[in-house]
């Protein structure tokens, strides 16, 4: 196959470049000098058009550097770019929890970022992790990998999650799962239903065939979470049976509840991160936050909270309940663009008056009084708070498909889910790999890992 030596062009134009490229000139040829650049003649064109170019090769490595750093966090803006519904992340926020800034959870825990590259192009990237708190509270050998990001390539998606896999089966882990980001106390999940709409405040979002990517790379489902989303006006007029039960367990315990109070942030955050702690010990995938991530939280939630916006639950001046509401920021971060600095705190404190969505993040209460209503008494008090703010929509996310009981109440006063993330598990037993080998990326030392 190649091109009719009768093809001449002196000056080796671009036509003539491709198809040497291709292998399609048989032969060297002497040309006429030309004014600019011809085109082919009819019969090249065609021949041309029907060759599928061969591409490139498909490598993995771990990031080492900050170039590396940069690309990974970089590529994410660029999948996106064209995507109306995406929100940058908090970018300061990002680093921290990749590994790239400290954050401790990583006092904890294991990391290694991987990038994916298509000839000299990054088109995927991924974190790989151990959490050895999880694998301490559950007794398993769970690894995690998240911030999993990659055009629609699956041989090389295939290649990106082989090797994170093959990373955490060099650690011993027995199980892969995820997308964690990086543990189920931040964020979480792959979203396979729901693309209408916006992500709300620290909920993921990631393109359509990202589950055909996970799918090929063979992963399957663990576990669902779903958003429910209901108007202000339904949650403030509750199902009459929702009512009586706030009503009866307020009789029996005796309960008041309070919002936070700014002169006592601190105390009052640490409540809640406790309460939250000790509410969770039974939930599935649920690992206890350190007392440095607790820390860090407070330190985080301090600007986002508005104290009316929030609920604690005591009897007899014990709290035994707490609940808070975040305003969905991300209108805000897609103006700024994800960055907090120099200006983007001031933004998001002043605008977060015009803000009309609300994401309820928990409402949780101390194992002995679960089973009581001191959930909806928590919650209760939020709701016209939130109408006097000029919250029009509320949104309850994160739930865990196996909670049953939080979303049946969920259901009851009146909320719709809206959208769907998945969490899936693969095998790292022997035998279980793709195929792709991934022994040079596995030298995971630099500045993508975290130890």
């Amino acid at each position: 196959m190649g091109v009719s030596p009768g093809f001449q062009c002196k000056t080796r134009c671009v036509w003539v470049t491709e198809a040497i490229a291709h292998g399609l000139v048989l032969q060297t040829v002497s040309c006429v000098p030309q004014t600019g650049c011809p085109s082919p003649p009819s019969p090249f064109r065609t021949r041309l058009s029907e060759i599928n170019p061969v591409m490139s090769e498909v490598t993995c490595r771990p990031v080492e550097n900050r170039r590396d750093q940069k690309a990974f966090l970089e590529l994410e803006r660029r999948l996106y770019r064209d995507d109306p519904n995406w929100v940058p992340p908090l970018w300061g926020e990002r680093k921290k929890l990749v590994g790239f800034k400290h954050h401790p959870f990583w006092l904890d825990a294991e990391g290694q970022t991987f990038l994916v590259r298509r000839g000299d192009k990054v088109v995927g990237r991924v974190l790989a992790c151990v959490n050895h708190a999880h694998n301490r509270a559950h007794k398993d050998r769970v690894g995690f990998f998240g911030f999993f990001e990659c055009e629609n390539d699956p041989d090389a998606a295939i290649v990106l999650l082989d090797t994170a896999c093959d990373w955490l089966r060099e650690r011993d882990m027995t199980i892969a799962r995820g997308p964690i980001h990086p543990s189920l106390n931040y964020e979480v999940g792959l979203l396979v239903d729901g693309f209408d709409t916006p992500p709300t405040f620290l909920i993921t979002y990631n393109h359509p065939y990202y589950e055909s990517l996970i799918h090929a790379a063979g992963f399957v489902k663990e576990q669902d979470v779903f958003s429910y989303e209901a108007s202000i006006d339904i949650l403030n007029h509750l199902d009459p049976k929702l009512m009586f039960i706030i009503e009866e367990a307020q009789k029996r315990f005796k309960t008041s509840t309070r919002p936070i109070r700014s002169s006592h942030f601190d105390e009052d955050v640490r409540i809640f991160l406790e309460i939250y702690n000790q509410s969770l010990k039974q939930t599935w995938g649920y690992v206890p936050m350190s007392e440095a991530e607790i820390v860090e939280q407070s330190n985080g939630l301090k600007q986002l909270l508005v104290p009316q916006l929030t609920s604690i639950a005591e009897i007899d001046g014990k709290p035994v309940g707490a609940g808070f509401g975040l305003l969905d920021y991300n209108p805000i971060i897609r103006r700024i663009g994800g960055k907090l600095l120099p200006f983007g705190w001031l933004h998001l404190l002043m605008g977060r008056k015009k803000l009309t969505r609300l994401r309820m993040v928990s409402a949780n209460v101390l194992p002995e009084y679960q089973k009581w209503g001191l959930g909806l008494v928590t919650l209760y008090p939020i709701v016209p708070a939130a109408v006097d703010f000029g919250i029009q929509v509320g949104e309850f996310s994160w739930v865990l498909e196996s909670n049953q009981l939080s979303r049946g109440t969920i259901q009851r006063g009146g909320a719709k889910a809206t959208k769907t993330h998945r969490i899936y598990d693969r095998p790292l037993t022997s035998g279980a790999s793709n195929g792709s080998s991934a022994d040079e990326a596995l030298s995971s030392t630099g500045q993508g890992s975290t130890s």
